[in-house]
């Protein structure tokens, strides 16, 4: 199998735009200030673009991924990662943000790298995970 990885579509193109924004916005600002700007008060405005440009790449970067392995899942700035046996199912009830991975442990875990706001795309996301899980992962019939 090869590996198959699924992003947000939407809730990954705003935060990347905003964060471009942003740092353009911080260095626009340092340069364009009065005079009396000290060097140090500019470098600090355009770190404090980076960092928020880091904080807006740590909400864009969650994603799943399945491969022969299991599935990672990558919310934020956590990573789980999971072998088949260990997911039961896939579900995301109407008006869900995104799917939960219910596990053997009894736990479900958000599976933020799908999201709803992407309508159909996310649908057949959610189908192709469960499918994967139904293949490969203990809620398969014996």
């Amino acid at each position: 199998m090869t590996a198959a990885t699924w992003r947000p579509h939407r809730a990954r193109i705003i935060p990347y735009v905003l964060a471009v924004v942003v740092v353009a916005g911080s260095v626009a600002l340092a340069v364009g200030m009065p005079s009396n700007w000290a060097v140090g008060d500019r470098i600090g405005l355009v770190v404090i673009g980076l960092i928020l440009a880091g904080i807006l790449h740590i909400l864009a970067r969650s994603r799943i991924t399945a491969d022969d392995r299991g599935v990672t899942v990558v919310n934020g700035l956590r990573t789980h990662e999971y072998e088949w046996a260990e997911i039961l199912g896939v579900s995301m009830p109407e008006g869900a943000p995104w799917p939960m991975l219910d596990l053997a442990d009894g736990s479900t875990l958000p599976a933020m790298g799908i999201q709803a706001s992407d309508g159909d795309r996310a649908r057949h996301a959610v189908a192709e995970l469960a499918a994967l899980v139904h293949e490969r992962g203990e809620a398969r019939d014996a």
